[in-house]
């Protein structure tokens, strides 16, 4: 699978392309769960231009939503939650709790919501930086706490870069 590295306010994004086009990893540097360079194709910064188009809107200030087709590859339950995430709408926040009670899941699911979150393989357009703690603080987020607060604020209008 092709890649392509964009260089974005967070630091490098790695994009990496199925052989349709389809988006299968957004991964940033030292992302944890990140899959080594080894284990892609050749670089090429010329593919998912559309995708690399929409995140430097959004890191403008210029786009809360994506239009994109994705394919990540994930265990069924790991697809379900990445699917949810998507319907978390930009500038707010969700718990790993009340996300489980939305896909139907007992309260009690939230450990493997969070989990399966925490391998989202599309991080920022499949938007798992928006689950937070049951107490309102940041928690587990594979690209590092200091990134999701700055994705956050991007989405809260507190911080354009």
């Amino acid at each position: 699978m092709p890649y392509a590295v964009l260089e974005s306010p967070i630091g490098d994004l790695t994009l990496v392309a199925t052989p349709d086009d389809e988006l299968v990893g957004l991964y940033m540097e030292q992302q944890r769960h990140r899959p080594a360079m080894e284990t892609f194709g050749a670089r090429d910064d010329s593919i998912l231009p559309k995708v690399a188009h929409q995140l430097t809107e959004y890191f403008a200030g210029e786009r809360t939503t994506f239009d994109v087709p994705l394919a990540p590859v994930g265990t069924p339950f790991q697809q379900e939650v990445w699917t949810a995430l998507l319907d978390i709408p930009y500038g707010t926040t969700t718990t790993y709790g009340e996300l489980a009670l939305t896909m139907g899941k007992p309260l009690t699911a939230s450990r493997a919501v969070g989990l399966a979150n925490g391998k989202n393989p599309i991080s920022i357009i499949v938007p798992c930086h928006r689950v937070i703690g049951s107490t309102g603080s940041l928690t587990g987020y594979g690209g590092g706490l200091p990134r999701k607060q700055q994705l956050l604020d991007l989405e809260r209008g507190d911080a354009l870069f």
